[in-house]
């Protein structure tokens, strides 16, 4: 009997909102690792806004023992991943981890979107999948439905389906017995090689960065020295063990576990996810498959409410980067908000948590500028040298017109699960996003999965709520980038008083300008506080001015004191009102209060 053939690793993959983190919580539950009195729903979420929002945002692992009814005890490691679309990457990390997966379907939702791509993810790193029909004891579970859904769109044997409350922990017992038959147990050899999977990490203030990895071959034990085959840095391991909710020392891991390594590494941003380690005296021949660098999509710059809290901002996000090494940001400055940070993000949702985040465990009143991608733009060469290719995120990095030869923006593969009704209002909302159908497929009676080709920039702003809104909540949408297509670009500039405000400024398609600058003039004119005199808010491109709004003076009445006499007494007044509000505002400032910023971000009523 091989020394792993007591060890099972797998993973619970799901849409969002299948009941991932509930089912994690049974489990949990029943291998009592925790006592009942400190337990806390989510258990495996440690932060507040994952609980609020029910998402899992950073993947956990954890270590349960388990009796099964052959009377031997199985180590089952769980390797809890991501569910949404903006964290692909760490979820193929974590499910190269496994050797099995539970796949959780909803019995009151059924297959959606991303219940597609993670199983085509889980089937690409040849997994053992077992099926699990989730929220049974829902009054509107449809479980025929669920079972029908199972075999025809995933292809899975629906007979071998697994049916559990993850809320009552209904069926866990039967869970368990399942995941010690099929899961197989992990293959390889103690002596070989160290060859280890890094597939998460975390930052403690105490110790360091804590590694998460999964042991292929050899073994870890405190004073190993080690490399990161990525970058070829090499450490001294000073920890070793596994994950049991808390970090338990173990002294040693070898081929087929799951734990951490704790080895001096000073900032998250050393250790990379998908990285390889290997010892340093007897280095693995070739670094294991699939790792790539995290780039990030979107990008939007941060600035501090109060220009004074730069220096605490500049703090915080050092802080977060400790816990989040796919935040990327650099210095910026905006003539309107003065000094701030360009960063980079891996998608909207995690614009919104590092967003959240600074607010409430930095306490950070932050401002940001409209969020944009990352444009390929070709440039004229100087005195007819060659074509010089650019990559632009940032509006105030916009060359001059003139020079640009043609612009490219990235293209993203959407795929939108609908039931049929809805079917011609989301066409709709496709096709004004610029859209271009690609297939569309009736998976049964009642749902249809069609598949776009879009930009990326028109899913930033509002595509998700309005699509969730037409169907009333049970579309769902999953997407993966696949390269630049040519686009006509424009800069949007928003003029305020005739200024400028740079920090207002947006990259967008030709052809879209008009609506954009319409809808940001109307919010800035409900937003802008009144003056003594008028203020003119111009949308423009170049020098031409393509929207305008106006906000309307505060007027003293100085005709009040006229109450007769000659008409030129009062026309006297007026000029001179007049000529005091010109001169005002020759040298009066526009103050752009935080609202407005936040205004022009929010969803199209």
């Amino acid at each position: 009997m091989s020394e792993t053939a007591y060890i099972r690793n797998f993973c619970i993959i799901a849409h969002i909102d299948h009941g991932k983190s509930t089912l994690a919580d049974r489990l949990i539950q029943k291998g009592r690792l925790v006592e009942d009195r400190d337990f806390q729903d989510q258990i495996l979420d440690n932060m507040d806004i994952e609980r609020e929002r029910g998402i899992t945002i950073k993947s956990q692992a954890v270590t349960i023992p388990y009796m099964a009814k052959d009377g031997r005890e199985y180590e089952l490691n769980l390797v809890d991943t991501p569910g949404h679309v903006d964290f692909t990457y760490e979820v193929s990390r974590a499910i190269n981890s496994c050797e099995g997966a539970l796949l959780l379907v909803d019995a009151t939702q059924g297959v959606q979107a991303q219940t597609l791509s993670n199983m085509y993810l889980a089937l690409e790193h040849n997994l053992e999948i077992i099926p699990v029909i989730n929220k049974i004891d829902m009054h509107s579970a449809d479980i025929p439905m669920a079972k029908r859904q199972i075999d025809k769109d995933l292809g899975l044997d629906s007979s071998t389906a697994l049916l559990v409350s993850a809320r009552q922990g209904t069926g866990v017992d039967e869970l368990f017995e399942a995941i010690v038959e099929l899961v197989p147990p992990p293959s390889g050899d103690s002596s070989g090689a160290l060859t280890a999977l890094i597939f998460d990490c975390h930052y403690d203030p105490y110790r360091g960065v804590v590694v998460h990895v999964r042991i292929f071959d050899g073994k870890f034990q405190k004073g190993l020295k080690i490399r990161f085959m990525s970058n070829g840095s090499e450490y001294e391991v000073e920890t070793v063990g596994v994950f049991k909710l808390a970090l338990v020392e173990t002294g040693e891991l070898s081929a087929g576990n799951v734990g951490y390594i704790i080895a001096g590494v000073k900032t998250v941003s050393d250790v990379r996810v998908g990285d390889t380690v290997t010892g340093a005296d007897n280095p693995t021949e070739k670094a294991l498959p699939g790792f790539r660098e995290i780039k990030p999509v979107v990008f939007s710059s941060i600035y501090p409410v109060d220009s004074n809290d730069y220096e605490e901002l500049k703090t915080s996000l050092e802080k977060l980067k400790l816990n989040d090494a796919s935040l990327v940001y650099e210095k910026d400055s905006s003539a309107a908000l003065g000094f701030g940070f360009r960063c980079g993000f891996l998608g909207l949702l995690h614009l919104e948590v590092i967003q959240e985040r600074l607010e409430r465990e930095f306490n950070q009143a932050v401002i940001f500028t409209a969020p944009s991608v990352k444009y390929r733009l070709h440039l004229k060469g100087v005195a007819g040298g060659a074509v010089e290719e650019v990559m632009v995120d940032n509006p105030t990095e916009y060359p001059d017109e003139g020079r640009i030869e043609s612009a490219e923006e990235p293209y993203i593969r959407a795929a939108v699960i609908t039931p049929k009704d809805f079917l011609g209002n989301i066409m709709t909302l496709c096709l004004e996003k610029r859209g271009v159908q690609t297939n569309m497929t009736y998976l049964d009676e009642k749902r249809v999965e069609l598949v776009y080709d879009m930009p990326l920039s028109e899913v930033l702003f509002d595509f998700y709520d309005r699509l969730k809104s037409i169907s009333r909540g049970y579309a769902s949408f999953d997407y993966d980038i696949t390269g630049y297509k040519s686009t006509e670009l424009a800069k949007l500039d928003i003029l305020l008083n005739g200024k400028a405000v740079d920090a207002l400024s947006q990259l967008v398609f030709r052809d879209n300008a008009y609506d954009r600058a319409r809808i940001v003039c109307e919010r800035l004119r409900d937003e802008i506080p009144r003056q003594q005199f008028k203020i003119p808010i111009q949308g423009a491109i170049g020098s031409q001015v393509i929207a305008r709004e106006t906000v309307k003076a505060l007027r003293k009445d100085v005709l009040a004191k006229c109450y007769g006499g000659d008409i030129t007494r009062k026309r006297k007044l007026l000029e001179k009102q007049k000529a005091g509000k010109k001169r005002m505002k020759n040298i009066g400032s526009v103050e752009v209060p935080q609202e407005a910023f936040m205004a022009i971000l929010k969803v199209d009523e």
